[in-house]
């Protein structure tokens, strides 16, 4: 009875745990009410807010011309920055991981830079630079190259407040990979091309998906390090956050909800694609 017994009891020891929190019900009632509160009601406003327009009014106003204008360059111009983002990142975060220099800290610590500075202030940073007359835009205006008001210019904005997504999201599954995994490929007979292609990328892959879609969700809705640096012309180089302000500004409340709930409903989808595709290779590498 006793060699019978011990087993169950320590089944039924290991299904309660303790815990640091409370049970599961409490907390995820109180995460539920807060996610509520905070995300749920006001996305519900902006889609009820919508309804009443109506569906005529809805596409008239959500699919106008200018923007779609505006979707197309905020967007493309974000997933621009963050595919740019995702190759530089990467690098950056296999510098920080793998090697050690004098200033490693000073160099991390304007990783993070973008973080903490107001984007406005970026924004007028990067149009005093790029500017026709700026520093850099003077010499690059005689090659035929203009960065300011353009959609060029944009990228470039998106680029620099979207960095620190890429570069945290990779920078620990490196760090948890080790030298010894590069040391096991090299004895196994693989080469630098084959240890990074077969064995490091496929390990960091999800991270820097996961780095790509933060990017490129802070892209989308961008505007304080945007709008100084675009020229913000209607059907050019207006971006959809411009253009919801816009409407806004003009007590069009119902013409910003529906731009609104355009850019979120794409936003969901691609972002919900994007985690989809996380959770399938998670799941195939833990097999």
């Amino acid at each position: 009875m006793s060699s019978l017994a011990t087993p169950f009891s320590v089944r039924k020891t290991s299904w309660r745990q303790p815990s640091v929190l409370p049970g599961f019900g409490l907390t995820f009632g109180f995460s539920l009410v807060w996610l509520t509160l905070i995300v749920l009601i006001p996305l519900a406003t902006i889609f009820l807010k919508s309804a009443g327009m109506g569906w005529h009014g809805f596409v008239e106003v959500g699919f106008s011309h200018r923007a779609i204008a505006a979707y197309r360059l905020s967007f493309g111009t974000a997933a621009a920055a963050a595919l740019i983002n995702a190759v530089f990142g990467l690098l950056v975060a296999w510098v920080l991981v793998r090697y050690r220099f004098p200033g490693k800290r000073f160099v991390s610590a304007l990783v993070d830079l973008p973080f903490a500075l107001p984007t406005a202030v970026a924004g007028i940073a990067l149009t005093a630079l790029y500017a026709p007359r700026g520093w850099i835009g003077q010499y690059l205006e005689p090659l035929g190259v203009t960065v300011a008001f353009t959609p060029l210019g944009i990228i470039i904005a998106l680029v620099f407040i979207g960095l620190p997504f890429v570069v945290r999201s990779v920078e620990p599954v490196l760090a948890d990979l080790g030298r010894d995994v590069e040391e096991a490929a090299a004895t196994l007979g693989a080469n630098r091309i084959q240890t990074f292609s077969q064995v490091i990328f496929p390990a960091i892959a999800p991270a820097l998906v996961t780095g790509f879609a933060l990017a490129f969700a802070r892209g989308v809705g961008e505007y304080g390090s945007v709008i100084f640096i675009s020229g913000n012309m209607p059907g050019k180089t207006e971006i959809a956050p411009l253009l919801i302000v816009t409407q806004l500004e003009q007590y069009a409340y119902d013409g910003a909800t529906a731009i609104a709930t355009v850019m979120m409903v794409f936003s969901f989808v691609i972002l919900f694609g994007l985690n989809a595709w996380q959770a399938a290779q998670r799941r195939r590498l833990g097999a």
